[in-house]
């Protein structure tokens, strides 16, 4: 399944995805050997003339008690026996103009395992009516609606429903488990765990993924609540109103809830997202006290389960039917018993697949390497700085100018499919030596001596005098092989200073995404310490030039801790 999308549109499905789409729904409304016939270019004949022989297919209008009509598809096991029940799964769509649709290569699957399947676009997404409340209380509300009407019209065993969600719906479905005790089990694909950590990490707003989720929804379909706050976070007016839409959109405020009703809970998530908060996602895990699994990948939001989506095989589709089957008693999985861990892959090889029990004990011991002056001892503020082990390193400076610009160092040039590309084995590549060190600082380990792996968790210390408020920094790490001149990116952070820090030298510590990373022998690892990036600032920002000065005095000496450790 692939994503034609551009930086506007990231999530935009290519043209042969949506033919198929468009025959997988003919064969289901209708499925005579014609319709069948067509889906045979795909491979797919076969799996829905099964489905037509177990399973019947419907599209239905729902209407909410508001009078909103939330456009839906159903599915529905044929031949129960009288009085006999079945385990359910539904589906809020995704934030994607197909809506519902975008479910549909999964429905044979979920049918062949024994599930009647409600898939449903959310209130004014897709063809469904009503104004979009991202995930609010009206949409909580709307899904306990949606089963109230599923158990009403078919055969559903109202102790076995669950709910499986791709982003948008993965939210969705988090917060409806949170409202509505029917809801036995979760599974959240590209999900979110604080919607604040995701618009907002440490003080910087991520204004690239905000406004392309914006138009996603489409402005003037969304509530005036939200029209507000778009207009706030737009002009960095992040207060009480703000802070508190995205605290009731947050599955984190309701753990006591999950763990109090043992609900079973699958996560799965992107070492390099772009549009929302891993670390969040990862610390909602870790406070989880029932059933649940953490799943990071290779790639950017969505990437993973593409593929699952569209009817392949893939982990968060396929550990999705396992957990279902777990805790439903259905069997669209492959019947093995889920592992209630931590499962991984180290970037940028989406073969490797690495298990823990827990992320205390996935993640490695962190390393302290010091942010030293230039090799040689010339405290000039002149060549690149270090990075080493031993005694902290006081007293140098690096003076950058903040422009509005930045150099080539980004997080990813494209939203999803920077990441997209990662998972074909194709990650960016910058060059360091281009690096215009007038606005950009560089501090570099000596090459390796042995393959080394970045697991875990990291933190930078700086101390910065920014001339003028409101200025940010982006922390990059990148693994820059010398022999070639080639790099790409481990993990980054940005900060962003307030006005009352202006002017002064202020030490601030804050951690960087996490990561899983293999450096090959020889590489070094290098930071990159730059002022502006286009995830995180409006492009061609007319700003007075000022300069950001870096320092490391004594007793507040700079870091970065990063679980760094040799390869046996």
């Amino acid at each position: 399944m692939s994503v034609d999308g551009n930086p506007e549109t990231p999530f935009a499905l290519g043209a042969d995805d949506l033919m198929r789409l468009d025959a997988i729904q003919e064969a289901l409304l209708d499925p005579s050997p014609r319709r069948i016939g067509r889906l045979d270019q795909w491979g797919l004949a076969d799996e829905y003339e099964v489905y037509a022989e177990i399973a019947q297919y419907s599209e239905v209008a729902l209407t909410m008690s508001d009078g909103t009509v939330l456009d839906a598809s159903l599915s529905v096991p044929r031949n129960l026996a009288p009085g006999q029940t079945c385990p359910a799964v539904v589906l809020p769509a995704p934030l994607i103009n197909i809506g519902h649709r975008a479910y549909l290569g999964m429905i044979a699957r979920w049918a062949v395992g024994g599930y009647a399947v409600l898939a449903y676009s959310q209130r004014g997404l897709a063809r469904s009516t009503g104004e979009i409340h991202v995930a609010g209380p009206q949409d909580v509300t709307d899904a306990g609606e949606v089963i109230d009407w599923l158990l009403t019209n078919s055969e559903v065993d109202p102790e076995r429903i669950g709910l499986f969600g791709s982003s948008y719906g993965a939210g969705t479905s988090l917060l409806a488990a949170a409202n509505d005790q029917r809801i036995k089990a979760v599974a959240g694909t590209s999900v979110w765990a604080d919607l604040l950590a995701s618009l907002y990490e440490n003080g910087t707003r991520h204004l690239k993924a905000f406004e392309t989720l914006v138009q996603l929804f489409g402005e003037d379909r969304c509530s005036p609540e939200f029209r507000g706050v778009i207009q706030k976070i737009r002009a960095n007016t992040i207060d009480d109103e703000v802070r508190e839409f995205a605290r009731v959109r947050s599955p984190r405020i309701h753990l006591k809830t999950y763990n109090d009703a043992a609900t079973a809970v699958l996560l799965t998530t992107s070492w390099h997202e772009t549009i929302f908060s891993v670390p969040a996602v990862i610390d909602f895990h870790n406070n989880l006290t029932g059933p649940k699994t953490l799943l990071v990948q290779v790639g950017d939001h969505g990437n993973p389960e593409l593929p699952g989506l569209a009817g392949l095989s893939a982990k968060p589709t396929d550990m999705a039917y396992r957990w279902m089957d777990h805790h439903l008693g259905g069997s669209a999985g492959d019947g093995a018993t889920p592992r209630f861990d931590v499962r991984s892959e180290y970037m940028f090889n989406p073969l490797s697949d690495l298990r823990h029990p827990s992320w205390a004990e996935y993640v490695l011991p962190k390393k302290r390497l010091h942010l030293a002056d230039a090799a040689g001892g010339q405290n000039d503020g002149q060549g690149d700085g270090q990075l080493v082990e031993g005694a902290p390193a006081a007293g140098w400076t690096r003076s950058v100018k903040a422009t509005g610009k930045g150099t080539d160092i980004v997080v990813a040039p494209k939203l999803v499919q920077t990441g997209l590309a990662e998972r074909l084995g194709l990650p960016h590549v910058y060059r360091t030596a281009d690096i215009d060190r007038g606005l950009a600082a560089v501090f570099a380990t000596a090459p390796l001596d042995r393959p080394s792996r970045v697991r875990g968790e990291l933190e930078l210390r700086v101390t910065v005098k920014p001339q003028r408020a409101d200025a940010t920094i982006v922390a990059y790490l990148l693994d820059h092989n010398p022999a070639t001149g080639r790099a790409h990116i481990v993990t980054h952070a940005p900060y962003t200073f307030t006005a009352e820090q202006a002017g002064k030298a202020t030490t601030v510590t804050f951690p960087l995404q996490p990561a899983d990373y293999v450096v090959a022998k020889g590489h070094r690892l290098q930071l990159v310490i730059d002022t502006h990036d286009p995830l995180f600032a409006y492009e061609n920002t007319i700003t007075p030039v000022f300069t950001i000065d870096l320092t490391s005095p004594q007793g507040a000496e700079s870091y970065l801790d990063l679980p760094l450790h040799p390869i046996d």
